[in-house]
């Protein structure tokens, strides 16, 4: 028996979802994604087949995670942000494998932020709204704007 919730109206074709984890509707997830436990997957996202996503995860509205993207354990990730995975995208030219974005745990990402392939954000960071991130955030930072600059 499912131990976790899928609204009606969402297309989940993953068996890898963990207990207690609320997936809304409108959401498409591919066979290959893996979420974690007591996650909450909100209204309008799309979640590819090589994206792993850890347990107390929080999505808001409208956020696409492409193939490559890691999200670890209890991070919040804010309505419409866009993340990317390829440095050089060209229609119907793909890469071998795509870039790996890591998210780690603790780390939160203010809405509309925009997060260029290949970055790792690092433990408890936060990322205002809005913020382009094209390098780097170490653990603890909080960075916004565009250019990018460290608050503290």
């Amino acid at each position: 028996m499912e131990k976790y919730f899928v609204h009606d109206y969402a297309d989940v074709q993953t068996s890898q979802i963990g207990d207690n984890t609320k997936i809304w509707q409108y959401c498409v997830v591919l066979s290959g994604a893996k979420i974690g436990k007591n996650c909450n997957i909100c209204s309008h996202c799309f979640i590819e087949n090589d994206v792993e996503i850890g347990n107390n995860v929080t999505i808001k509205c409208g956020v696409q995670l492409w193939d490559g993207i890691r999200i670890q354990d209890n991070v919040f990730v804010g309505p419409n942000v866009t993340f990317c995975n390829d440095k050089k995208p060209r229609s119907k030219q793909y890469p071998e494998k795509f870039c790996e974005t890591i998210v780690e745990e603790g780390a939160s990402i203010g809405a509309n932020a925009t997060i260029l392939p290949g970055v790792c954000i690092g433990k408890n960071a936060m990322i205002g709204a809005g913020a382009v991130v094209v390098k780097d955030v170490a653990d603890n930072q909080t960075v916004v704007g565009n250019p990018l600059r460290v608050l503290y």
